[in-house]
Parts: structure tokens; sequence; C-alpha cells
């Protein structure tokens, strides 16, 4: 990879082919900053390990993290996570939407994602992008800014942030939203939100 590309891609209308050259990078191995229904997001390929560490040194974020991922649709879950009809009940209710889910992930999902843990948190952001990006395989979504500082709403701030520390930004202008996903845990007896975000739950 040379060099950083920053290119304007519209929210409503993705073109074909700046979809198609973002997917070929993440394939590759590269690093996308990509818009969100809330903030802006890093992200990679999930089952490229070497890409999951990029994250981690670009963010310099700590490996006991976790790190969500991004999925197209709520049909995809099964394949990395563990449903019950109760778990999808709910996820059909707010999904897509601006939430992170935490299930429990299937054995073969890298524990890099996980900091070591079982749980792993799933994002499908009512974004027209993100399902494009997501279309071929998961990514990352963890907001794209050094760990600790505030998370960027528009690409000024991210590059501000991470410099030309990532391959490609996707630009759609300034986020609506301040803040990150609303999290909420499925994998306990009575589900819990565990960080309020840009959606307050009633």
């Amino acid at each position: 990879m040379i060099g950083m590309k920053i290119i304007k891609i519209d929210t409503e209308k993705p073109e074909k082919d700046k979809i198609e050259f973002a997917l070929n990078l993440l394939r590759d191995g590269g690093t996308v900053v990509y818009p969100t229904d809330t903030i802006y997001g890093l992200g990679v390929n999930i089952y490229d390990e070497n890409a999951i560490k990029k994250v981690f040194y670009i963010k310099k974020r700590s490996f006991n993290k976790p790190l969500s991922v991004c999925l197209s649709q709520i049909s995809d879950i099964n394949r990395i996570a563990y449903l019950d009809k109760t778990k999808r009940d709910i996820i059909n209710e707010i999904l897509p939407g601006p939430f992170t889910i935490i299930l429990r992930k299937k054995e073969f999902i890298s524990k890099l994602l996980t900091a070591g843990g079982e749980k792993i948190g799933i994002r499908i952001p009512n974004n027209r992008i993100c399902m494009e990006l997501t279309k071929l395989f998961p990514i990352t979504t963890t907001s794209a800014n050094l760990s600790g500082k505030k998370p960027s709403r528009s690409v000024n701030e991210v590059v501000k942030q991470l410099d030309d520390s990532v391959d490609l930004i996707l630009d759609t202008g300034k986020s609506e939203n301040e803040l990150p996903s609303t999290v909420i845990d499925l994998t306990l007896n009575t589900p819990k939100v565990v960080r309020e975000g840009s959606y307050k739950l009633k």
C-alpha cells in the first residue's frame, strides 16, 4: 500500500467503483476509515489477524480491549455468534441501528478481536456504505481515533489523530452524531446496557 487516499462517496447511493476499491483494499489486508450511522469507524477484514493487529497499532490501543465487528445484515450474525429466539427478537427490534450487541462468539473467531474473551460486540449500522463494505466478510468497527481520545466526526478529525496511518478514508462529510453506539450485553439473563451512546433507551 502506497500512501493514504481520501475519497468522497455518496452516503445514500455509494458509487460501485469506490466500494469495489475499498473492498479490494480490505481483502488485501488494508485499513479503511468509513462512515457509520454514528461516528467514523476503522475497518479491516476480521479474518486477517495481521490486519487486526494494525488496528491496535494505529489506534495505540491495548490488546486487552476488544474490537467490535460490523456486519451487513441480521442474518449474518449466526455466522460469527450464537443466537436464540429471544435474542433474535430483541435484535430485530433495534437493528439496523446505532447499537452494539454483545453475544457469545463462535469458536473460530480470532481472540485478538475479543481480547481473549468469549464475547463479541456486533454492529449493523443503518448505513448503506457499511452494508456494502461488509457484504463479503465482516470488518472491524472501532472508532477512528487514538485510544482514549475523542471520537472522530469528520475526516479532518480522523487525519488530525491518525495522520496517514490508514490506507483509505471514505468521506461523507461531518457525522450528525457526536457519540458512539449504545452497547447492550445480550449474554446475560436480563439484557443490560453497558454503554449509553447516541441512542438512549427509554
